[in-house]
């Protein structure tokens, strides 16, 4: 049986578009037909929000990592068809601290995502701005990585010290994580800084960056105070365009590499 193609969404940055890519690759992906999954792993709920989703009246990711919910009572539909979501809440910041003395700690999510892999095609985990406890239980539960960079000053800043921790984590909770890519976000054409920072952004990961360029726009700014991913908010934007396109590239490499899904410590 096909499980899904999980994929932890990665920068220890904020605001470097982790939340915005997770809701917006996944509305993408689900409108091409594909059924997916958006886990919030940062306790600041953005993507929880930013889908139009309340985290009091069901069960979230905290359940799930600390109490040992089964994954499946917390995953609930959007209002985009096709794509469901587990929410966080700020209980999920108390997670750190609750789990340094759990057994197997750092592969909790992997666990719990095996009881949902045959219901998606994609397992999107939208990361916390850390990398703490919770990024590790990310990492040891994906197959690839996805680095969203910013095209700003001090983009390519902190990028050693993630690659030191995706290392680590590869040799010796996830043998199998591999990086699908990395894209570049908020960029704007009109300024040399940006043309500067996507150009030293390809020098230096080559044919892993991403084709697809996600522009800086007021729109895609925009759509999470409503609640709805730009394809819904407003589908002919430029924002829309580059997520689609993304969406394209991760279904070119789902398609390639199929039967490769949730991490297995087998592997």
């Amino acid at each position: 049986m096909a499980t899904a193609q999980v994929t932890a969404i990665l920068n220890q940055k904020g605001g470097v578009g982790k939340t915005t890519t997770a809701i917006n690759l996944g509305a993408c992906l689900a409108a091409a037909g594909r059924r997916v999954l958006v886990v919030d792993m940062d306790p600041q709920a953005n993507c929880t929000s930013g889908l139009g989703m309340g985290s009091a009246d069901g069960k979230t990711i905290y359940d799930v990592l600390v109490d040992g919910v089964d994954m499946a009572e917390a995953v609930r539909p959007t209002r985009v068809e096709g794509l469901a979501a587990v929410p966080s809440t700020i209980d999920l910041a108390g997670a750190e601290v609750e789990l340094v003395t759990a057994i197997a700690r750092e592969s909790r999510l992997r666990e719990a995502l095996r009881g949902v892999s045959d219901r998606f095609d994609y397992i999107l985990l939208d990361t916390p701005p850390s990398l703490g406890l919770l990024t590790v239980n990310c990492l040891t539960g994906a197959r690839w990585v996805l680095i969203p960079i910013q095209c700003e000053y001090y983009a390519l800043e902190g990028l050693a010290q993630l690659g030191r921790t995706v290392g680590l984590v590869e040799k010796h909770l996830n043998p199998g994580l591999r990086l699908m890519g990395v894209v570049l976000t908020m960029f704007d054409g009109r300024t040399k800084l940006s043309r500067e920072v996507a150009e030293r952004v390809r020098e230096r990961f080559g044919a892993r960056v991403f084709e697809a360029v996600i522009p800086r726009s007021v729109r895609l700014s925009e759509s999470p105070s409503y609640g709805q991913p730009i394809i819904v908010y407003d589908p002919r934007s430029k924002g829309a365009e580059a997520y689609t396109e993304l969406a394209k590239e991760v279904m070119r490499i789902g398609d390639e590499t199929q039967g490769t899904g949730v991490a297995d410590p087998a592997d």
